[in-house]
């Protein structure tokens, strides 16, 4: 099992920022959660004479030429990934229902997102588009595995908290930080949700809004009979 991971210094910083709350927490993810993101990607690496190679959570290793098969080193993935977001991000798609759950849960929760983002530039983009999707929720930038900023994040405040992610990654850092956590993760792009297999510490694996919304939902209606 992962250590406990360290939350960053300027993660911290925006997490004290936040005002203080005693409602239960919703940590959701942007990318391949909120927003489309692989398919995006598969669009921007075919233009580049490029694709996946498997559809696993992986990129090193999985980006390669259309033409030879050849995969692309860490260096030039991370090269390709600044230059992505660069250009795409501030249009991609909103996964469909998210929005509309988002909305009917904040009726109970609060909602942070928290998202893995290259540059700090990229920040104020996002909070745009979002914003122009009508999800006007604090948007906090992360870099590496999540699971000290969402035990961060959750410090102080009572019980329910729900984790929302695609990464594995995030899940087993999560897992190790924050046990207590609920954890979901969502995929919303078909091929990588069909490939992976659901974990022990993942309550729920989906790449559907209204399963989410009435999972989450559901929650809290134990709580209050139990």
């Amino acid at each position: 099992m992962p250590e406990p991971t360290p939350v960053l210094p300027e993660v911290l910083s925006q997490i004290r920022a936040l005002p203080a709350s005693g409602r239960p927490l919703i940590i959701c993810d942007v990318d391949e959660v909120i927003l489309h993101l692989t398919t995006h990607l598969e669009d921007y690496l075919h233009s580049n004479g490029l694709m996946f190679l498997k559809y696993e959570y992986r990129l090193t290793g999985n980006i390669g030429s259309k033409k030879t098969g050849t995969s692309l080193n860490a260096t030039e993935v991370k090269k390709l990934l600044m230059s992505f977001f660069d250009e795409v991000s501030p249009h991609q798609d909103l996964v469909p229902g998210a929005d509309t759950a988002l909305h009917s849960l904040s009726d109970d929760w609060d909602v942070v997102l928290l998202t893995n983002l290259p540059g700090a530039h990229n920040k104020p983009v996002r909070e745009n588009l979002l914003a122009a999707k009508g999800l006007n929720y604090p948007v906090l930038t992360n870099s590496g595995p999540k699971g000290g900023a969402v035990a961060a994040l959750a410090s102080g405040r009572p019980s329910p908290v729900v984790f929302i992610d695609d990464s594995p990654t995030n899940h087993n850092s999560v897992n190790a930080s924050l046990p207590s956590s609920i954890q979901i993760q969502f995929i919303a792009d078909p091929r990588f949700l069909t490939s992976m297999t659901r974990e022990q510490h993942v309550d729920l694996l989906t790449g559907d809004w209204q399963e989410t919304e009435t999972f989450i939902s559901s929650i809290l209606s134990a709580a209050k009979t139990s």
